[in-house]
């Protein structure tokens, strides 16, 4: 499944002018070689961490306004594809933290700088675990609560805890609609405990550990919540991108990349492998050879679809409209499928590889287990296309696109 993107490393400098893609090909080579170590250390390892800070990986999706490469969501989830192939806990980490930077958007100029500046800057967050509760008191708040799912929790420098504000009785506050009232606190790792629950199938490199803090005090500047779009104080068209959404579009190209290297792999062992009993390569066999194309087929569909749909959104938030609630159903479902299809392909890939790939070390035992963990995560969940469909026929789901 091999695709052509390369392109000519670009040179430090300003973030706006980087060849993204460039600059994730040129990493390729240290992270797979840091694989190994990478899953056995159930982290990034430092070395590509550094690697990655070198090249300003971390801060793609930053505002240019404070240095950042503002970059689309094309380059974006191409970025995700190319590291996907090469190590999936790498690319999951990278991609899970380029979300959370769009919260930079969301805060003042100097608290952006605060959190996001520093070279190693790295923000995590996950969903809370129960009662995460924020307690209004003057000035901001005193954050209280568990949450889960932290990926890249090792080398993060802030965690985000998002927080249901209550008043000083411990009541949630309510919103005009009788709803809660979230906030996201953004707090230094120092005040954060880290418990280590991140003992999972695959992307065990991820370090997605459960964080918890105990009546931290958080000033009002610096908390934020992502669907509140009146508080977006950057002008640019990728931060009116919902920050859920711009997690599908990075998480999918890591399933693709997946799928890519694990079918290009399998092309290269059918043309010397002979299965039991056969005097001929797998590379000769008619079922083979149909799957491979169907597979070859399936993927550059997906792919090819959800760059369609991407570019399509892009282009309607460049022009300054709100994308319709159609396109939105479409990208959602060009997300899933991608990532569904993804998932499919790297399963062909694995079963036809037979005994070669259930070896660790194989192109295919690592990543096969990454891939079932990825699309377990909620942008590959069949209730995706369930409320895309609602919205294709008219109808409003109980859940936003």
């Amino acid at each position: 499944m091999s695709e052509d993107l390369t392109t000519e490393a670009a040179p430090a400098g300003d973030l706006g002018d980087v060849d993204w893609v460039a600059r994730a090909l040129a990493l390729v080579p240290q992270i797979e070689a840091a694989a190994d170590d990478i899953e056995k250390g159930r982290q990034v390892t430092d070395a590509v961490m550094a690697a990655l800070h070198d090249q300003a990986m971390f801060k793609m999706l930053l505002p240019r306004s404070i240095g950042g490469g503002e970059a689309t969501p094309m380059e974006y989830t191409k970025v995700m594809d190319v590291l996907g192939g090469a190590d999936a806990s790498t690319a999951w980490c990278l991609g899970q933290a380029l979300g959370c930077s769009m919260a930079s958007a969301y805060v003042d100029r100097d608290v952006a700088l605060d959190v996001f500046g520093p070279k190693d800057a790295v923000l995590a967050w996950g969903p809370a675990r129960g009662g995460a509760k924020a307690i209004a008191v003057d000035g901001g708040y005193q954050a209280s609560g568990l949450w889960m799912f932290a990926s890249g929790l090792p080398h993060a420098t802030w965690v985000g805890g998002h927080s249901i504000v209550c008043d000083k009785d411990g009541e949630p506050s309510l919103d005009k609609d009788g709803k809660p009232v979230n906030r996201t606190m953004l707090m230094p790792i120092s005040v954060a405990e880290t418990i280590d629950v991140w003992h999972v199938l695959g992307l065990r490199g991820t370090g997605s550990n459960n964080y918890q803090v105990k009546d931290v005090f958080v000033a009002e500047a610096y908390t934020m919540w992502r669907d509140n779009t009146h508080e977006i104080r950057e002008p640019g068209a990728l931060y009116r991108i919902p920050i859920l959404t711009a997690y599908g579009i990075g998480f999918t190209g890591i399933a693709l990349g997946i799928a890519r290297v694990m079918l290009d792999e399998f092309m290269k062992l059918a043309l010397q492998k002979k299965a039991g009993g056969f005097s001929t390569t797998l590379s000769e066999n008619a079922v083979i050879q149909s799957e491979v194309s169907q597979c070859f087929g399936r993927l550059s569909a997906a792919r090819g679809y959800l760059f369609e749909m991407i570019e399509s959104y892009w282009q309607t938030l460049s022009a300054g409209d709100a994308p319709s609630l159609k396109l939105r159903a479409l990208l959602r479902t060009a997300i899933s499928t991608a990532m569904l299809t993804s998932r499919d392909v790297a399963d062909f890939a694995y079963h036809a590889s037979g005994t070669n790939a259930i070896f660790e070390g194989s192109p295919f035992e690592r990543r096969f287990r990454d891939i079932h963990t990825l699309t377990q995560q909620g942008q590959a969940h069949l209730s995706n296309f369930q409320f895309a469909g609602q919205a294709l026929m008219g109808m409003v789901p109980p859940r936003r696109l």
